[in-house]
């Protein structure tokens, strides 16, 4: 586990978020189809989000042990 890994599971949800933007303005217009893409989009960043938690938790209990 490192930063680096942090990291890049952060850039990860970042670039889904911004994904999910234009999905989510044509949903409020009334596009359903967009409002599925969006559905689906926020149940994978609830994965991924909790796939960075468990990094971070991790990578803060790696520093927290002593070095061999």
């Amino acid at each position: 586990m490192s930063v680096n890994d942090l990291s890049n599971a952060w850039n990860e949800l970042r670039v889904l978020v911004e994904s999910l933007e234009l999905d989510v303005s044509k949903s409020i217009k009334g596009n359903k189809s967009a409002g599925v893409r969006t559905r689906k989009g926020l149940r994978l960043l609830k994965g991924q989000a909790a796939n960075l938690v468990k990094l971070s938790m991790a990578l803060e209990k790696d520093e927290d042990s002593p070095a061999s």
